[in-house]
């Protein structure tokens, strides 16, 4: 197949639904990591027409929903000092601290702007020589090669008022640390197709092997996200675990040989703070020395208060699995995507997000 309209086809979707439901003997539960997959999943009604004895729950792979509440208020008490430039993602700027968001930072007269890649911010640090520019760097391995990318230009084009605020996550290690805390029992795991695609399918091995989980990487088609719950219940009910491909089209079991080289080049791993999870060790990533004069944590007094979390959100429950958006008291009521409580309602790929926009059918 090579267009989407092909991906979306409904008599290639019936049959896959027939396959699952014919195969499917024994209860499963399938965890998707990826926030596309989450609002995928949604939109198209996959849970709808899955058989009862299978059940799929959302992990943690919404990139702004796991940033945790003092690696927000970090940054928003970066855009505090004078003379500095905040540079950022959409979704980053409704997302609330404390007691703030970037968003109201911005309304106060902070510096804090808008955009689509960290070479925009780039562009905006040789227009503004003056200034100091910091770019956010918010996701997983999907995002890191290109924030690395902008960090070598401006090595190269002598740009010394480019910054940039790591808060960059692996995937890998919560994985584990979702496994190894066994808080929610998981048959089968839909692997990220976008990490995947840089990471290669290899990097799942270890859930195979260690945990005796199958594992399969997945697009972001209907079809897609069909062929790869039928290949984990094939999986299951033969009692293999093994990483399967379903996304052939972007992903190998080498990944992208070249990015990952940028990403290791610029950043190594070091411990990061998941919202709902906690410091999971190696499991972000920071700059190496040799580029500490672009590590906005190295080359900035950022003064913060303690950070406080909104009382009674439930999106660290949420983001482990262990509950979802329709057990949160705020949900719908006080949290939506207007007046959003926790990120997330604020994420585009937010589990709150996809059951508030697609999910009535389940309230």
């Amino acid at each position: 197949m090579r267009y989407i309209t092909e991906f979306r086809n409904g008599a290639s979707a019936k049959g896959l639904i027939a396959r699952i439901a014919q195969t499917s003997k024994h209860p499963a539960r399938f965890m998707e990591f990826c926030g596309g997959h989450t609002v995928a999943i949604f939109r198209y009604g996959i849970r709808q027409v899955l058989p009862k004895t299978i059940e799929m729950v959302s992990g943690p792979g919404c990139p702004v929903c796991v940033t945790a509440t003092p690696d927000i208020d970090k940054a928003i008490a970066l855009a505090q000092i004078p003379g500095v430039i905040i540079t950022t993602f959409g979704d980053m700027l409704k997302v609330p601290g404390s007691r703030s968001s970037l968003q109201k930072a911005r309304a106060g007269g902070a510096d804090v702007r808008m955009v689509y890649s960290p070479l925009d911010a780039l562009k905006i640090a040789t227009e503004n020589p003056e200034k100091s520019v910091v770019f956010l760097g918010i996701g997983f391995e999907t995002t890191a090669p290109g924030v690395a990318a902008s960090v070598l230009q401006a090595e190269e084009q002598n740009i010394r008022n480019y910054y940039v605020l790591s808060q960059h996550k692996l995937c890998p290690p919560v994985i584990r640390a979702i496994l190894k805390a066994g808080e929610v029992k998981l048959d089968g795991l839909i692997c990220p197709g976008h990490v995947s695609a840089i990471t290669g399918s290899q990097a799942w091995e270890f859930i195979a092997k260690e945990f005796g989980i199958p594992c399969v990487v997945s697009g972001f088609e209907p079809l897609d996200i069909l062929q790869c719950v039928a290949m984990l219940t094939a999986q299951v009910e033969s009692d293999e675990s093994k990483v399967e491909i379903a996304y052939r089209r972007g992903v190998t079991r080498e990944g992208n040989a070249h990015a990952l080289a940028l990403m290791n080049k610029v950043f190594e791993p070091c411990p990061a703070n998941w919202r709902g999870i906690g410091v999971i060790p190696g499991s972000g990533l920071k700059l190496r020395k040799q580029y500490k004069h672009h590590d906005a944590e190295v080359q900035f007094d950022i003064k913060v208060e303690p950070s406080i979390e909104p009382k009674g959100c439930l999106c660290g429950e949420v983001l482990r699995g262990v509950k979802t958006p329709l057990d949160c008291g705020l949900f719908r009521k006080f949290c939506t995507p207007e007046s959003p409580v926790g990120p997330c309602m604020v994420s585009s790929e937010g589990s709150c997000s996809a059951y508030y926009l697609y999910g009535s059918e389940l309230i």
